[in-house]
């Protein structure tokens, strides 16, 4: 005979835990405590063996006899119901290990040793830092539960405070490391992909620049007159053959006949 609810509620405790059957191998163990869990017993592989469903009230009867159901379509599929459970607790801790944070470090370690493409020491301290901005927000999500609204309000926080600039380039570095999750097999999609025209673009301010041939001429006369720090004139008179940016000039150093760029720092030797 089936189990009811009132049967439930009205089973008293005795000195020793004792079972009362429903159907398909659910049943309910009543202990002297009192407590009461569902269990259910099935075979599989030749050999008996046990589930369990949590407690009842917290587990109702129509809760319990879903989840033996569902075992049993395991079961009928040819799998054993106790061994999917821990392969799901396993996965379900995987995944919440794998927060925004933890995995925006990781791709953060592979860009600084990316080989020819690493991070020079500088940028990866200015990365870092922007997607650490996100830490109080979406850091501590597991990554696969980021949708793009999450995302957006973490980024227009920083936005909101008047950095246009840093917040372009965070969901820039964001979308960086969701594609990494995927990539590694822990995430499906980017959930950034659509979110590149929801930012204010910031004004763009270009620096003094000679754009005209003819009056290339006049710089250079200004540079060789120009008559402040030594150090500074040569530098000044080196930049228009080589084009680098001032902190690469500023760090070049000479290496001789044979000059490259050095793939770690970026810098230029001369």
């Amino acid at each position: 005979m089936s189990l009811t609810d009132i049967a439930i509620r009205r089973a008293k405790t005795r000195d020793k835990p004792y079972k009362l059957y429903d159907e398909l191998g659910l049943f309910l163990v009543i202990s002297p405590s009192g407590s009461r869990l569902w269990r259910m017993k099935f075979r599989h592989g030749g050999s008996e063996k046990k589930l369990s469903f949590g407690a009842y009230p917290h587990v109702s009867l129509r809760d319990a006899r879903k989840m033996r159901d569902d075992a049993r379509d395991l079961i009928a599929d040819g799998k054993d119901p106790a061994l999917e459970r821990q392969r799901e607790k396993l996965r379900a801790g995987a995944l919440a290990e794998n927060t925004f944070t933890s995995i925006a470090n990781e791709y953060c370690r592979k860009r600084r040793r990316d080989g020819d493409r690493a991070w020079a020491p500088a940028t990866a301290a200015r990365c870092e830092y922007l997607l650490s901005l996100l830490d109080n927000s979406i850091g501590k999500m597991p990554i696969h539960e980021i949708e793009p609204i999450d995302a957006l309000a973490a980024i227009r926080k920083i936005e909101k405070r008047g950095k246009l600039e840093s917040a372009r380039r965070t969901l820039q570095l964001a979308s960086a490391v969701f594609r990494y999750a995927v990539a590694t097999a822990r995430l499906r999609s980017d959930p950034t992909r659509d979110l590149r025209g929801a930012l204010m673009t910031p004004t763009v301010t270009h620096y003094g620049a000679v754009t005209d041939a003819s009056e290339v001429g006049d710089l250079r006369r200004a540079i060789d007159g120009y008559e402040g720090q030594g150090m500074t004139k040569w530098a000044l008179q080196l930049a228009p053959h080589v084009f680098v940016r001032p902190g690469e000039l500023r760090h070049a150093r000479w290496c001789g006949p044979a000059c490259k760029r050095d793939p770690v720092s970026g810098v230029i030797g001369v």
